[in-house]
């Protein structure tokens, strides 16, 4: 049997006959102290089982009360999205049996959310695409399913299961947008620059630690097709829970070269969700797409219904950080560069990184030089951000520092950066246990530039000739018998006055 792999698609193929339309869903963990509705601890990481208490476990004849710093968490997320504040939100039930909702219910908000009707704006190759925000709204997160025995972590050819539910309670925002058509080619990268643009505005919040590792923001990508010129939107399918930036713009781009494959050979999109690899970058079928009506949404009978005063809504936008969008216009003047130049640096991932570098002693140019060549290389080639590297913004300010001390040159900073990612310290430290240092005009050069001269007498007429640019091969030479240790500029000017005289 053909796989969907072997019939996929080629990506330009896809634009030629469809149109994508995408749908995101964000969930954002909040960074309380307490879960949402009792005060059970939230700490990542501890040993299962050990936050839990009758409430958030639906224990018969506990109560919840809701955290009110979680609603004013989610009230800063809607602002930020300029998002409309409701002045009147209920919790509801949402029922579905499932081993991760130990009370068979959910509590969460269905008509009535917290914020609605928002936007952002976000920038792709110069142009400019707003992404509607449908709703922001709050509830709990589930417990942990960890699925023993089986090849892939899932369910499917798992021996037994087990349940964590440290996790179960804990406050979670989501963040829904509207149907976005018409992006066309760059739908895959407006859906990453859409997450990427709104973890940076809850990142400076300070609501959440956004870290996609630990789950602590978390994206459903929904893409469907309809065909070049056809009104009516095709079939959507919801790949849950993806993990990375990278990941959303390859889910995109995956689902949108599968659904061709299966529209042209006649067949039809499933609604389904649908869970997605990170080795193959590819999606499977998970399980028939639910409506709200499989829920059976009623209020919540044990809360309140939370109605935000208008002067409290007012004190909480005045007190709005500087967010992503302003942050960068200030730093695109700090700095002198360009608009496209930003948003490279933005869509790179890399505006946090270099600001950092920086405050750390770094020229704006030698930080972007670092962050955006040698270290964006790096990162693709081990498939991972460029955040996630094994090397601080203070270290890339030490290795400038070095350079432009002379300590080293750029050939022997690719080669410290080797080390500062395996682990082997600092910048400095790399430099000094492997002796990558410049070489001075040292008896070693002196003997290295003596030998290339003696070594190559036909450069050497050439020289003489006139033709001084020949030393270029000269200068080589001795750079690959230091192992690139030698200051270039010194050995040509060694090579002048052994060659030409002073």
């Amino acid at each position: 049997m053909t796989s969907t792999a072997d019939r996929l698609v080629e990506f330009d193929d896809v634009l030629t006959r469809y149109e994508p339309v995408i749908g995101l869903e964000t969930h954002v963990e909040l960074g309380t102290a307490s879960k949402m509705f009792c005060g059970c601890a939230t700490t990542f990481g501890a040993e299962p089982n050990t936050q839990t208490c009758p409430v958030c476990l639906g224990m018969p004849g506990s109560l919840p009360v809701a955290n009110a710093a979680a609603v004013e968490a989610t009230i800063k997320i809607g602002l930020a999205l300029g998002c409309r504040i409701a002045n009147w939100s209920r919790f509801a039930r949402k029922n579905y049996f499932y081993p991760d909702i130990p009370k068979g219910f959910q509590t969460s908000q269905y008509d009535e959310p917290l914020c609605v009707a928002g936007h952002l704006d976000v920038e792709v190759d110069g142009t400019t695409h707003r992404v509607e925000i449908e709703r922001v709204h709050l509830e709990e997160d589930t417990g942990k399913n960890l699925h023993v025995g089986g090849a892939t972590g899932r369910i499917h050819g798992a021996d037994h299961s087990l349940i964590d539910f440290n996790r179960a309670g804990i406050p979670l925002v989501e963040i829904v947008t509207r149907p976005v058509p018409g992006a066309g080619r760059l739908a895959p990268e407006v859906a990453r620059a859409y997450v990427t643009e709104l973890r940076e505005i809850v990142q400076a919040l300070g609501v959440s630690d956004v870290r996609m590792e630990q789950g602590s923001l978390r994206c459903d990508v929904n893409i469907s097709l309809n065909p070049v010129g056809d009104l009516e939107w095709g079939t959507r399918t919801e790949t849950k829970n993806v993990n990375s930036l990278r990941s959303v713009e390859r889910a995109v781009r995956f689902e949108m070269r599968r659904q061709a494959a299966v529209l042209d050979g006649g067949g039809r999109i499933v609604q389904e969700t649908r869970h997605f690899h990170e080795d193959t970058g590819s999606t499977s079928s998970g399980r028939s797409k639910e409506e709200a009506t499989d829920y059976r949404y009623f209020p919540e009978p044990d809360l309140v219904p939370l109605a935000p005063d208008a002067e409290w809504i007012e004190k909480l936008r005045a007190e709005l950080p500087e967010l992503p969008a302003a942050r960068r216009a200030r730093l695109q003047q700090e700095w002198g560069i360009s608009g496209t130049e930003m948003t490279w640096l933005a869509n790179a991932g890399a505006l946090g990184l270099v600001e950092q570098t920086v405050a750390a002693g770094a020229t704006p140019g030698d930080a972007r030089k670092w962050w955006l060549g040698d270290l964006a290389r790096r990162a693709n080639e081990a498939g991972t951000e460029l955040g996630e590297l094994a090397i601080t913004p203070a270290q890339v300010a030490e290795l400038v520092g070095l350079v432009n001390a002379g300590t080293i040159n750029d050939g022997l900073a690719r080669q410290v950066l080797d080390g500062v990612l395996a682990g082997q310290g600092g910048p400095a430290q790399v430099v000094e246990a492997q002796g990558l240092a410049v070489m001075g005009e040292s008896d070693e050069l002196v003997a290295a530039v003596e030998a290339a001269i003696a070594g190559a007498p036909d450069v050497i007429a050439k020289v003489k000739a006139g033709k001084v640019q020949a030393l270029g091969a000269l200068v080589g030479a001795v750079m690959k018998t230091t192992r690139g240790k030698a200051d270039a500029p010194t050995v040509k000017r060694m090579l002048e006055e052994r060659v030409l005289g002073s």
